[in-house]
């Protein structure tokens, strides 16, 4: 992935989707859990996390792609610090 990182963000009615746009691959990567949270209108950044980490869990054991194709990348959060992050494209997020 390209080294120059874009920590700007998108905003889904009150909530903030964090993005990074791979440059080389000319691809937009949003963080997963910022879009369950506004999906389920869940303010609460732990249990928007919860709730990834529980379906992500369910769609494995499924044999999903769609956590396949998830990557990690760090991220900054609402205390200030950098954190590995799933993140997916457009295409997979719409699947």
């Amino acid at each position: 992935m390209s080294e120059k990182k874009d920590e700007s963000l998108a905003v889904f009615d009150t909530f903030r989707i964090r993005r990074h746009y791979d440059e080389e691959k000319e691809i937009w990567y949003f963080s997963v859990i910022d879009i369950v949270a506004a999906l389920t209108d869940q303010k609460n950044f732990k249990r928007a996390q919860s709730y990834w980490t529980t379906l992500k869990n369910r769609l494995k054991k499924e044999g999903s792609e769609i956590v396949t194709n998830c990557d990690k990348l760090k991220m900054l959060s609402g205390d200030g610090k950098s954190y590995l992050t799933d993140v997916a494209d457009v295409e997979t997020i719409l699947r």
